[in-house]
């Protein structure tokens, strides 16, 4: 068994079990942060995807047990975070959203797009959005309109002169 300190969402938790935990689990099951979802759980569909340490992480490929320490902040911590709010305001106005599996995990992904590049706000930046989405997939939307809903949230940025 093991036992570390972590911060999620903002308030300490202490994680106490199985080195084989990995966080996605530790999340859902011990924190019932169910915004987290669970996909493939091999890293590759992006569905468990939260911020860990300021940056978009996989929970399905990262131990509990080695995020002592770490800052965790899952879907259900953006609430109040003005980039997610628009971001969520752009997903509904473009029809970015259908059976919201992979919501979670693109909103977070695309947050961190939104803040990292800031640049990218016109029509020949779609293929370098499309590509930083590659770790999120989607089987329903075709990504048009996930693409749409970033690209206007960074041209919205770019008039109110938002970094």
């Amino acid at each position: 068994m093991n036992k570390i300190d972590l911060q999620v969402n903002g308030k300490l938790v202490c994680f106490e079990g199985e080195s084989r935990t990995h966080l996605g689990d530790f999340l859902r099951e011990s924190l019932d942060l169910t915004g987290t979802h669970l996909g493939c759980e091999h890293g590759v569909c992006g569905a468990c995807t939260v911020e860990i340490n300021g940056a978009p992480a996989r929970t399905c490929i990262q131990f509990a047990a080695s995020c002592a320490g770490y800052q965790i902040r899952t879907i259900e911590d953006f609430d109040e975070d003005e980039v997610m709010l628009q971001l969520r305001e752009a997903f509904s106005k473009e029809h970015a959203l259908q059976c919201g599996f992979c919501t979670p995990g693109m909103l977070i992904t695309a947050r961190d797009i939104v803040l990292r590049l800031p640049e990218l706000t016109g029509p020949e930046d779609e293929g370098r959005i499309r590509n930083e989405l590659s770790g999120n997939l989607c089987r329903c939307t075709g990504y048009q309109g996930i693409v749409q809903a970033i690209q206007s949230v960074l041209r919205l940025r770019a008039i109110k002169g938002k970094k």
